[in-house]
Parts: structure tokens; C-alpha cells; sequence
């Protein structure tokens, strides 16, 4: 991809001095211009970061977020450092406009940054540098703030802002309505090529890797908005089956195929979530349940018949003599109408 030039950008920048604490002394070179969003959840204390960019793999350097402390998220012509440290300084209890302001007054090419910060408590902050390429600005609202340079138009910060207001349901979806009014409006001048949605829980565990409710990026794709919804639709299904699996270890069979039957509503053509929950019928004894099912995922994907006869060793499946016959004996081969 085609960098832009930022020379005559800096020519015309006045001469600022760099403190060796400065989140870069040297000249930007990562023109990663775009729109995003960092919010935090009233309902459930939830923080997050939504961005989408014409720039390959936007989710490696601008959004940032900790369970418990803020979310981050840095563009323009990018400095990554802001991410961790905007972190490391909200979690030692720094408010976030104190925070950005520390990193802005060390770091001399802070005008052609943007930067915006969110934490655990709902205060925000956020910087557009004056040599932020046009439209460039953003917006403020409670416990978010939407930003956005070099776009189409100067309608973006405010179109976000109304849409994650009026949307409802979980961060993530409404994070992923604010990108869609965006592009809604033009969105990015050069057009669009990657996305990255992150949320973090409102309080850290001690699973940290639990800590991350939901991290999905686009690296390249024509219409990375739309895959990004794919992608969180077939999260949330996953979501969905994990309640399953948890349901059936409790012996609450009633429960998991609730959540079994729901995830697979949302992914019709998904083998997978067919497959296993007939595993877990036969595992609990409704093997007749789980005979059609069975039938159904051979005729899907015929390569799980060849997983059938591993599990029973593994204690996947019941070594009951014949049954992994009698499951087989659904499968295509079986099938006249297959012939």
C-alpha cells in the first residue's frame, strides 16, 4: 500500500522539544488513518475498542484495552506506545486526561496524533492533533468517544456517536453499529481494507485469559465490516455452545441444548455445533435423539465419520458394544437417496 507523505506535514510543524520519556523522538511514519471507538459499558462495566481503517491489519497497533483499567485507542500517524503506556498510567490510578496529557507533553510530533483513552470509571479523554489529515475530529460522549481523520466527510465522530447511542445489546455489537454509521457516511476517504474490535471485563480475574471477551480483527478484506459481523455472530454461537458444554458437565441437559439449539439457529451451516451436540446426547443416553443429528453432520462434512470411532477411547462417547456401528450406519453410505 501506497504511503502518504508526511514531510510537508512536519516542515510546517513549529519545533517542539522531546524528553527522553517521549512516546516517539522520531518522525511518524505509520499513517494509520481511520475511525474508532473506545467505550465503556454502563450495564456491566465492560471496556472496549472498535476501529476500522484503510490500512492492513488495524488491530495490531491501534486498539488497546486491560480488564479493569481503560481501553486506548491511538491513530492518525500512529504511535503505538500510547496504548501501554495510557494503560500502565490509568491503572496506577492517573485519570485518563491527566494520562494522555503526561504522553502528549512528551512526545514531539503530537500534532498529528490521535489519541483517545476510557476508564474503568467512565472518564475520557481524547486529542486531535492540528496536523491530523482532514476531516479530522471527534466527539465526546458519556463514558465513550468517537474519532476519525482523513475521512470523506466531517459527519463521522458525530454519526458514530448517534448510532452506539441508539443501538442496544452487548459493547460489542453496539461498538460495531457506531463503524457501520461511519462507513455509513463515507467513512475513510481511500476506502476501507481491515477492522478490530476488543473487549475487556470490567474487573480483572484471576484467568487472565478469560479477561478478553471478545478479539476479532480483519486483517484484508474488501468489506471488513460485514465480516467482522460474521465473526462476532459466529463468537457469540461459540458463546453459546461453551454454555452448552458447561450445562451438560452439570448434568442440566435441558439447559445445553437450549444453548446447543440456539447457537446452531445463528449458524445454520455449521457441522461443528451439529456434531457435538449429538455426542452429547448419546453421552447422556438419548442416543436415539442423536442419531439424526449424527446423520445430519455426516451428510455436512462426511469426515467426522472417521472422528465416530477415536472418541469412546477417549472417553468422548460410551464404549457400549455396537454403538459406534449404529452411528455409522447414518451416514451416507447408509443413505439410498445418498446412492
Amino acid at each position: 500500500m501506497r504511503r502518504l507523505t508526511i514531510g510537508t506535514i512536519l516542515a510546517l510543524q513549529c519545533a517542539q522539544p522531546t524528553s527522553a520519556a517521549a512516546p516517539s523522538a522520531a518522525k511518524p511514519s505509520m499513517p494509520v488513518s481511520t475511525f474508532s471507538i473506545v467505550a465503556r459499558d454502563p450495564a456491566t462495566g465492560d471496556l472496549g475498542v472498535a476501529v476500522q481503517s484503510h490500512w492492513f491489519s488495524v488491530g495490531s497497533v491501534v486498539p488497546w484495552a486491560e480488564a479493569g483499567v481503560g481501553a486506548v485507542a491511538t491513530q492518525s500517524f500512529v504511535e503505538p506506545s500510547y496504548g501501554p503506556k495510557g494503560l500502565a498510567l490509568m491503572k496506577q490510578g492517573v485519570a485518563p486526561q491527566e494520562a494522555l496529557a503526561q504522553l502528549l507533553a512528551a512526545d514531539g510530533q503530537q500534532q498529528v496524533r490521535q489519541v483517545a483513552f476510557v476508564d474503568g470509571k467512565g472518564r475520557v479523554a481524547v486529542h486531535t492533533g492540528a496536523k491530523c489529515i482532514p476531516g479530522a475530529s471527534h466527539h465526546v460522549g458519556n463514558g465513550y468517544t468517537t474519532e476519525a481523520n482523513l475521512m470523506l466527510t466531517n459527519e463521522v465522530p458525530d454519526a458514530m456517536a448517534k448510532a452506539f447511542e441508539a443501538a442496544k445489546g452487548p459493547l460489542a455489537e453496539r461498538m460495531l453499529a457506531a463503524l457501520d454509521a461511519a462507513q455509513g457516511v463515507g467513512g475513510d476517504v481511500r476506502g476501507k481494507q481491515s477492522a478490530a474490535i476488543l473487549v475487556v471485563r470490567a474487573k480483572a480475574t484471576e484467568k487472565p485469559w478469560t479477561d478478553r471477551i471478545v478479539d476479532l480483527r480483519i486483517e484484508d478484506h474488501a468489506e471488513p465490516l460485514k465480516e467482522m459481523r460474521r465473526l462476532l455472530t459466529l463468537h457469540r454461537a461459540y458463546e453459546m455452545m461453551n454454555r452448552g458444554d458447561e450445562a451438560v458437565a452439570l448434568a442440566k441437559m435441558d439447559d445445553a441444548l437450549k444453548e446447543y439449539g440456539g447457537a446452531a439457529a445463528m449458524v445454520p451451516d455449521n457441522d461443528e455445533f451439529v456434531f457435538w451436540t449429538a455426542v452429547a446426547l448419546v453421552s447422556n443416553g438419548r442416543a436415539d435423539d442423536a442419531l439424526p443429528l449424527f446423520a445430519k453432520a455426516f451428510r455436512m462434512n462426511p469426515s467426522w465419520m472417521l472422528l465416530v470411532p477415536r472418541l469412546p477411547a477417549v472417553g468422548q462417547l460410551p464404549e457400549t458394544p455396537g454403538l459406534v456401528s449404529r452411528i455409522l450406519a447414518v451416514g451416507p453410505k447408509a443413505d439410498p437417496a445418498a446412492k
